[in-house]
């Protein structure tokens, strides 16, 4: 401002100069503003995208202008000359940056969904500029030194935990350090931005590459009619006309490994699967990853920190690494002596069909599923009939959220979508009233990212006066020919835990959006999503969308009493595999010297070892190189959090059993203590309310029979 006086001062022309530059800008501005519909508060209902306007050009301008406006206001705030107070300070902070928050919160979703070159362009120049920019933030000694000066005595309910929760966060990103220990911070989180965007963008390289071509449909033996077709026309769509291409799902197993019966065929696509990203090629994700793990360990020991799960852990229900490591070690010695048992049955089966080989990986699925059919009478391919994906979703998962909560839903075909196959629902509550919009994509695309996730649009708030607009994300097999889409029983699973995320965003009662919905710690957050599992294989929920698809009869009563006698089977497995990948997270976290990094397959091969989990028939669900929930998302040191909320889980499911069920009255009770209170409230205590007791490892031992009680 002071260069600007002077200028002024000199001359009345330059005067002039100014002015007219400065209403040039101006205009430039309003233009931008007036043009771009990420600049815009959405006119539709609640503000959802207007998806048929946002373009890809639309969003470089959009955050080069969100990221501008959001400075002035930081700086604004920080150079408030008023004493501080929690609305000129904190509401200030938490109201502000709304362009760019509007912009990015369309954009990442995006680039999860339904990316491209241009987006991932855009995401690898970004996300070093977006890093720096919330350092400027979290790194600002006048801004942090303003809330620190408030006193929590004079504030109440959320005001008093919004206030605390951005004192805390200032603190993880170090506020308190030195200017130039502040410098190298900077330095390290950008470096990190864009290799995590860097490794992010090579997996889904090596994801599409490492998809496996056949030569001939007797290759496929097992499939079904449907996935051959779907083999054959994803062959043609790649440039190999008469051959079956099968691409890769996002975790170690593929789902169709539990059909094909040559074993050669199983053999080379479980490889493919596994060393799908350590190639030595574009796809080769493990130089980014081992660089990712050096400076995050160096980031932590800038924080005063041993390790960076140390200092990762600190705002969690865990709050330190050895509470988190306890947790998996408890769980995972019954787990690999059950899951030893399940592969001598399996290696019994083969010796019985004089197979003449040692169990492995790539056989663990097809011989497990004959293992149950034996043992439970229950074939895949027999139950799979009766689980139509509208029917499931409608008539399962929307029904049981009505049953449950007293909420229904009306199917919308006036609102934008981002891609064709997504389809939008309007939800009412148990009142009549109209409480969020909710968006579903289900088939898997070679430009989404594997997996499944629920994701907010917008975010609930009362102060901003937002009601939420929500996502679910999944990686269904799309049909082919108007067949009808036909999923597994763990499909099945699936679609009633990401709608229990979306129950948590849906029912989110907050004031603020920092403290709304699913915006909790890593280890509480799975939990309302895997308590909405258990609707699934709920008598009343399971008979109405259980529906056979071509003869339109319900589930018989024997099929169900069989998939719930078969809802242990393989569990050592299953909790092996998940156990060994979190165990494996925190292991590339909890180191505290550099020197003790290896490359990545002998880090892997070593931790593994070490904590007893390298067990060869039951391999990591995550392999290192293709782990992108903590290289590329936001579980770094957090992947334990699946089997803390499920612990969290199974203690609220065993409360329920023992007070009539999942019935109304308890989702009621769910709702009050755990869906509405978003993190405005002390988690632990609200966990506590719910069942009257702290969290216990027993009830998740005897619940998926890794324990002999009842």
């Amino acid at each position: 401002m002071q260069f600007f006086s002077k200028i002024i001062k000199a001359s009345t022309f330059f005067v002039l100069i100014f002015s007219l530059q400065n209403q040039s800008l101006q205009a430039q501005k309003k233009s931008i503003k007036m043009t771009n519909p990420l600049l815009q508060k959405s006119t539709l209902q609640y503000q959802a995208p207007p998806f048929n306007l946002i373009k890809d050009e639309h969003f470089k301008p959009a955050f080069d202008y969100g990221l501008k406006i959001h400075d002035q206001e930081i700086m604004k705030i920080a150079n408030n000359p008023a004493k501080p107070t929690f609305q000129n300070t904190v509401l200030a902070l938490e109201t502000c940056g709304v362009d760019l928050g509007r912009a990015a919160g369309v954009f990442y979703n995006l680039t999860g969904s339904n990316t491209n070159p241009t987006l991932q362009a855009i995401e690898a120049e970004y996300a070093p500029i977006f890093s720096a920019h919330n350092d400027k933030i979290y790194l600002n000694s006048k801004l942090y030194n303003r809330i620190k000066s408030l006193n929590l005595n004079l504030l109440k309910g959320e005001n008093k935990k919004l206030t605390q929760y951005y004192l805390q966060q200032f603190e993880l990103a170090g506020a308190n350090l030195s200017d130039a220990d502040k410098e190298k911070m900077k330095k390290i989180n950008e470096e990190l931005a864009t290799l995590g965007t860097l490794f992010t963008n090579k997996l889904l390289t090596a994801r599409k590459n490492g998809a496996v071509l056949f030569d001939n449909s007797s290759d496929l033996d097992g499939l079904s009619t449907d996935e051959i077709a779907a083999a054959k026309g994803k062959a043609t769509e790649a440039g190999h006309d008469g051959k079956y291409l099968i691409g890769l799902q996002n975790t170690t197993q593929q789902p169709l490994l539990q059909s094909l019966k040559n074993r050669a065929t199983r053999e080379k696509l479980f490889k493919a699967s596994w060393s799908r990203a350590e190639k030595n090629d574009e796809g080769d994700t493990r130089e980014v990853l081992e660089k990712m793990a050096k400076l995050r360990l160096q980031k932590a020991n800038l924080m005063g920190k041993k390790s960076f799960a140390e200092w990762r852990l600190q705002d969690q229900m865990a709050q330190i690494p050895a509470n988190a490591m306890n947790l998996l070690a408890k769980i995972a010695t019954p787990a690999v002596e059950k899951a030893k048992v399940e592969a001598q049955e399996i290696q019994n089966l083969i010796d019985e069909q004089k197979g003449g080989f040692k169990l492995e990986p790539w056989d663990w699925n097809f011989y497990s599923e004959q293992v149950r059919k034996a043992k439970y009478d229950l074939d895949e391919s027999q139950i799979k009939p009766y689980f139509e994906l509208t029917s499931v979703l409608e008539k399962g998962v929307f029904f049981a959220a009505k049953q449950m909560y007293g909420i229904t839903f009306k199917e919308r075909h006036n609102l934008p979508v981002y891609h064709p196959d997504v389809k939008v629902y309007e939800v009412f509550d148990n009142d009549g009233k109209s409480i969020a919009i909710y968006y579903l994509d289900f088939y898997t695309r070679d430009n989404k990212n594997g997996g499944a996730w629920m994701n907010n649009f917008v975010s609930q708030s009362h102060y901003l006066k937002q009601k939420p607009v929500i996502v679910n994300v999944y990686n269904f097999a799309k049909p082919v020919n108007g067949n009808p889409s036909l999923i597994s029983f763990d499909d099945v699973t699936t679609m009633f835990h990401e709608f229990g995320h979306t129950l948590h965003g849906l029912f989110a009662n907050q004031q603020y959006v920092t403290l709304s919905g699913t915006s909790v710690p890593r280890d509480y957050v799975e939990f309302p999503s895997q308590i909405n599992e258990h609707a699934a294989l709920d008598p009343v929920v399971l008979k109405n969308y259980a529906i056979h698809y071509q003869t339109k009869q319900p589930i018989p009563q024997e099929l169900i009493e069989k998939i719930k006698k078969a809802e242990t089977f393989n569990k050592g497995y299953e909790v092996t595999e998940l156990l060994a990948a979190a165990t494996l997270d925190m292991a590339w976290h909890s180191v505290e010297n550099e020197s003790d990094f290896k490359p990545t397959l002998q880090f892997e091969k070593e931790a593994l070892q070490k904590y007893g989990l390298l067990v060869n028939e039951v391999p990591t669900r995550y392999h290192t190189p293709y782990f992108a929930h903590i290289w590329g998302g936001g579980y770094s040191a957090g992947y334990y959090a699946y089997t803390w909320s499920k612990t969290l889980d199974y203690n609220v499911y065993d409360w329920m059993q023992a007070h009539g069920g999942m019935t109304r009255a308890n989702g009621d009770r769910f709702r009050k203590y755990i869906l509405s209170v978003g993190n405005s409230v002390d988690l632990n205590q609200a966990f506590k309310d719910m069942i009257g007791h702290d969290m216990q490892i027993e009830p998740y031992l005897r619940i998926s029979g890794l324990s002999d009680k009842k």
